[in-house]
């Protein structure tokens, strides 16, 4: 029996000194797997400003040497030359776009009758060489500028002549009255001109489509933003000093997946432009933040270091925390080592704090089997002044990934050449929270952005 108190005495403080095991059922996480959020409208706004210079330009690439010909006499008893003679000069005069064309013009008239199969013709040839002045309305159709352009004078470098006896004999007074002959045609051949230099469609395609390409957010995160076309507006193009400025936008969704890069939405066939009279001045833009589990795991794990809970002798330190879904709620898993070891799982909601912009967990409680067995061995742990304090340590911030959100989409709006010649330009104003959605990968943090987004096209090629 003497023997015996030593073995029991060794036995009972061994049983002091020892921690009690905890080996709780883990919630399993769920299956499903939702690579799609759920995304709201995006309105984004995109004033296009086209320099009178790159008019100029494209119009005098296009017109260029022999800019008309018409050698059928036969149609209307006129046969036509028009030569560009130096190069176009275009401006804006009082809200109208003023041409000058240096030109020369062969002119050949043909007089006459047809009396029994016998032809009575007389055909007189001019020659012209002078300056011609014509203004220009404005207007966009169909994603392109057009004008309704009308000759307002004509200014001969020289006087006007008549071939007579292979003679030049100057004309002047004949030729005034039929210049009403070849305006329409030199009208004509201006509207076209321009309409075709300043045709935005396939330019303001390839520039969304780009835009439009699916763009890594983070490549830690494996993130991805889509940004998927509904409709796009414009106003009427105007004129100001020297450039013609449009007002357009976009309506789109923005779409933020994780996993590898998705194939882009954009379907050129059915973008169509509708007519508005006014578009809002600034983009509101609804995005997503995403904070994967393994992310916030870190994070929160760090926020335990150091830190014990309990009172007295009794208590337990946090080594490593592991966060998942499950069944609309977030699954914490808290590994912890001292008067009790191994993992207690607790549950509750994630909400946001406004003010602090992070992540907490609202009714915070351990999971059923998890609050059992603290309730059979280590009771302490399990009483709410405790559970309040290890809440204070499940949450972390989203400024991160918030600032983050914000610099990628900034690449965009700091000088963006989505194109030769075609530059946007921005700025953006606070990140508003809206709400928060889980999957099984991460928690969404959907946030709205306004700002500002400016298109200048300056060379346009």
């Amino acid at each position: 029996m003497l023997k015996f108190f030593p073995i029991l005495i060794v036995f009972l403080i061994s049983s002091c000194s020892t921690s009690n095991k905890i080996a709780a059922l883990k919630p399993e996480p769920d299956n499903a797997s939702p690579l799609v959020y759920e995304t709201t409208p995006s309105f984004i706004n995109l004033p296009i400003s086209v320099k009178l210079k790159d008019v100029e330009n494209q119009t005098n690439t296009l017109l260029n040497g022999l800019i008309f010909e018409d050698n059928d006499i036969e149609d209307d008893d006129i046969e036509m030359k028009i030569w560009k003679l130096a190069p176009i000069s275009i401006s804006n005069e009082n809200g109208k776009v003023k041409t000058i064309l240096p030109l020369k013009v062969l002119f050949k008239y043909r007089i006459g009758t047809k009396t029994l199969g016998v032809e009575l013709y007389n055909t007189k040839e001019f020659n012209l060489n002078g300056v011609v002045t014509l203004m220009s309305d404005v207007s966009l159709t169909n994603w392109k500028l057009n004008t309704k352009t009308e000759l307002k004078s004509l200014d001969w470098n020289e006087s006007p002549t008549m071939v007579v006896f292979g003679k030049n004999v100057p004309v002047t007074y004949l030729m005034n009255p039929a210049i009403k002959i070849f305006r329409s045609k030199i009208e004509k051949k201006i509207d076209a001109a321009i309409e075709k230099s300043m045709d935005f469609k396939p330019n303001v395609l390839a520039a969304l489509e780009k835009i439009c390409t699916p763009f890594q957010m983070s490549e830690a995160y494996e993130s991805w933003l889509r940004i998927v076309p509904v409709e796009i507006y414009s106003t009427n193009a105007k004129l100001k000093n020297d450039t013609f400025l449009m007002e357009m936008g976009m309506k789109c969704t923005m779409e933020t997946l994780i996993g590898k890069q998705p194939e882009s939405k954009f379907d050129a066939s059915k973008i169509v432009l509708k007519p508005v009279t006014k578009i809002p001045n600034q983009i509101t833009a609804n995005i997503a933040a995403v904070s994967t589990f393994a992310e916030a795991s870190k994070i929160m794990t760090k926020n335990f270091a150091g830190q014990e809970f309990g009172s007295g002798s009794k208590k337990v330190k946090v080594q490593k925390v592991d966060i998942w879904h499950k069944d609309g709620k977030m699954v914490i898993a808290l590994d912890v080592l001292g008067t009790v070891n191994g993992t207690i799982y607790l549950t509750g909601f994630p909400q946001y704090n406004e003010q602090t912009k992070e992540l907490f967990f609202d009714k915070l409680d351990y999971a059923l089997d998890t609050k059992s067995k603290l309730m059979r061995t280590a009771n302490w742990l399990a009483q709410g002044l405790v559970l309040r304090k290890i809440q204070e340590s499940c949450r972390y911030s989203i400024i991160p990934n918030l600032e983050e959100g914000k610099q990628n989409m900034m690449v965009y709006l700091k000088n963006y050449s989505p194109l030769p010649g075609v530059f946007v330009n921005g700025k953006m104003d606070d990140i508003q929270f809206q709400k928060i959605q889980l999957t099984n990968k991460a928690i969404i943090a959907f946030i709205k952005v306004n700002g500002t987004v400016n298109v200048a096209v300056d060379g346009l090629k």
